[in-house]
């Protein structure tokens, strides 16, 4: 057991972590990576070792704040250092990766383990990998879903909640700032919580983030919902469900999302706001998640089943998804394009899907008959009452409630690709489409991303603008349009489309 003085690490790794000098390391035989247990007086942490010849000298730990703050420790003070072995939970992910099924107190076990940073990344990723190549039962999927909930917080409004959340995978889905306005304008309580961007050019609190702040506390949630009617929050900071936003942190860098771990991912969060009915938005079309409608209908009746073993009414609305929802795709300009739909000037797509999916809404909550829930969207969005609704929610979220769409800043570096010859759009290619506006910079780059100026179906002339791209360095620019050149986003084509035999 090594004695060690204390030293903050002084940046933050979002994890337990504890830094030594490889002498110290040597004397005891402890490895990078290696799980270690730390304890101060009474008091006890587990933790993940990072070995440096000159970061630290021989004698000093340097402790992340999530160990610090555990221990109850400042910098000077003395702590034991010794190794400890892996958790138990570590033997049921070797059990998932040969394929068998987990008991739910298996399932639990990682949870817990996960969300209590006692697992290392490569261990969760060989988890959601199993999870992809093998995928999971009903039963392990409510029993994840369940140890998700338990493992965080739970706001309760004091009155029954109403939500919608999307698959994702389809450019530009900005549809939730239409629905939440509509559906929160009609008196129905919808606390929206969003994801942020894994693999995609803007995640919906990505897009909110531009015309107001997105991090709250789950009072400061619980008092924004309460007083508007709805809100647009990202669910990372609440505390609900804490393992998902871990194992997106794995799940980005390896471009997977299984779907077992989704649906419990989405079901969690809504379950931790009791949320009582629920609407699933499954984008289906080439270059989606879901590329055909008998996949859809399974995953449909997927969140049905798991809906009903939690007591929560589920609708899916499986959706066109074959080329980018309306026209804009990255945070700024979805943004821009969301304030112009709701003063009625927007694209026929992004209208069309999003007051579909609030009328489901709508008639779930008992505000409309069957059938005529989609008429109503449409009124409220004509009548200027969803714009009203979505300003008292920028305002109460602490936004500016009078900003207009020509107020959001756009990436100043631009260019465009133009149609190459005379004829009609036939594709409008998805993952092209997220691949550019990820290389131009979004999201993080929140001005950043592309706009489309035409789609299947429209007759372009050569020379007109197909699309333009918007950066804000011009050396992201530059590799967008690299990219735009060699992954063919938008296809045109005469009516001629092949001359057999080719005799020249």
């Amino acid at each position: 057991m090594l004695k060690l003085k204390v030293k903050p690490l002084g940046f933050p790794v979002g994890r337990r972590l504890v830094l030594i000098n490889e002498k110290d390391a040597t004397s005891q035989g402890m490895r990078m990576n290696d799980r270690v247990k730390v304890e101060h007086k009474k008091r006890r942490a587990s933790a993940f070792l990072s070995i440096s010849g000159s970061c630290v000298e021989p004698g000093v730990a340097a402790l992340s704040q999530e160990v610090m703050e555990i221990l109850e420790v400042e910098e000077g003070d003395i702590i034991a250092l010794s190794l400890s072995g892996r958790p138990p939970s570590f033997s049921y992910i070797k059990k998932k990766m040969e394929g068998q099924k987990l008991l739910p107190e298996e399932i639990r076990s990682i949870i817990e383990d996960a969300v209590n940073y006692n697992l290392t990344d490569l261990e969760i990723a060989a988890f959601l990998l199993s999870q992809e190549f093998y995928g999971m039962s009903m039963d392990e999927i409510e029993a994840l879903t369940k140890a998700m909930v338990e493992t965080g917080e739970r706001i309760d409004f004091g009155r029954p909640a109403f939500e919608k959340h999307s698959i994702g995978g389809v450019p530009g889905n900005k549809v939730s700032l239409l629905i939440v306005p509509i559906v929160a304008s009609l008196g129905v309580l919808i606390p929206k919580t969003s994801s942020r961007a894994i693999t995609s050019p803007t995640g919906t609190a990505d897009t909110m983030e531009v015309l107001a702040p997105v991090e709250f506390t789950a009072d400061e949630f619980r008092e924004i919902a309460l007083k508007v009617g709805g809100a647009i929050v990202w669910g990372g900071r609440l505390g609900l469900a804490p393992t998902d936003d871990i194992f997106i942190r794995v799940e980005h860098p390896l471009g997977i999302d299984p779907r077992g771990q989704m649906l419990a991912s989405i079901m969690s969060k809504k379950l931790a706001t009791g949320t009582k009915a629920l609407v699933i938005d499954i984008p289906t079309g080439k270059g989606a998640k879901v590329e055909n409608v008998e996949e859809a209908e399974l995953l449909s009746s997927q969140f049905v089943e798991l809906g009903r073993r939690f007591g929560v009414r589920v609708q899916c609305g499986i959706t066109y998804g074959g080329q980018p929802v309306g026209h804009a795709i990255g945070p700024a300009l979805e943004a821009k394009e969301a304030l112009e739909a709701l003063q009625g000037r927007g694209p026929a797509s992004l209208i069309e899907k999003s007051t579909s999916l609030a009328g489901m809404l709508l008639e779930m909550a008992g505000v409309t008959t069957r059938g005529s829930g989609k008429e109503l969207a449409e009124e409220v969005l004509a009548s200027g009452k969803a714009l009203k609704k979505m300003r008292e929610i920028i305002e109460a979220q602490g936004g500016n409630p009078d900003v207009k769409p020509e107020d959001i800043p756009l990436g100043q570096y631009t260019t465009e690709i133009r149609a190459p010859c005379d004829g009609y759009v036939t594709d409008v290619d998805n993952h092209s489409i997220k691949e550019i506006a990820l290389a131009a910079g979004a999201p993080a780059e929140k001005g950043a991303g592309v706009l489309l100026h035409a789609k299947v179906g429209y007759k372009v002339e050569k020379g007109d603008p197909l699309m333009t791209i918007y950066a804000e360095r011009e050396s992201k620019l530059t590799e967008a349009y690299n990219v735009a050149m060699r992954t063919k986003p938008i296809t045109v084509e005469g009516m001629l489309l092949r001359r057999i035999p080719d005799y020249t």
